[in-house]
């Protein structure tokens, strides 16, 4: 009369995930892990790493150079440590794959072929129109002022 049914959760039986947890948690040995302050130290260690290499892909986005994947590439170090950043890596890998799908979609792919062709026409006119009216003067051929 007075008990009441817990609904629990059962993705964790014995310790052991369940398969939407599957893979997820730290990668390091398992020496590192039965030693606290050893796998505090690796953590640590991962984090600063993974910064380091998202911080170059942020430097890397205004310049010349691949930011994205090297920010990806942090993301990925960081993942071998850290709950939160395989979940980012899963979420983006699943985006990806479903923007990949919709752009083999014949009607998506026509329109964005339809889209680069008026773009480039576009570029095309105003290159014409500034040579037209400034011309072309190599670099080498500008005189001194």
């Amino acid at each position: 009369m007075g008990e009441v049914a817990v609904a629990t959760d059962e993705t964790k039986v014995d310790g052991v995930k369940g398969d939407s947890e599957q893979g997820l948690g730290s990668k390091a040995p398992e020496f590192i892990k039965a030693r606290r302050v050893l796998h505090v130290s690796w953590q640590v260690g991962v984090f600063v790493i993974g910064l380091a290499i998202v911080v170059a892909g942020i430097i890397m986005l205004p310049l010349p150079g691949p930011g994205w994947v090297v920010i990806f590439g942090g993301m990925a170090v960081w993942a071998t440590e850290f709950v939160w950043a395989q979940l980012v890596l899963r979420w983006t890998k699943r985006k990806v794959t479903e923007a990949a799908q919709r752009a083999l979609d014949p009607k998506v792919r026509r329109r964005n072929i339809i889209l680069t062709s008026i773009g480039l026409v576009i570029v095309g006119v105003l290159v014409g129109i500034y040579v037209w009216k400034f011309g072309i003067v190599m670099p080498w051929k500008i005189k001194d002022q």
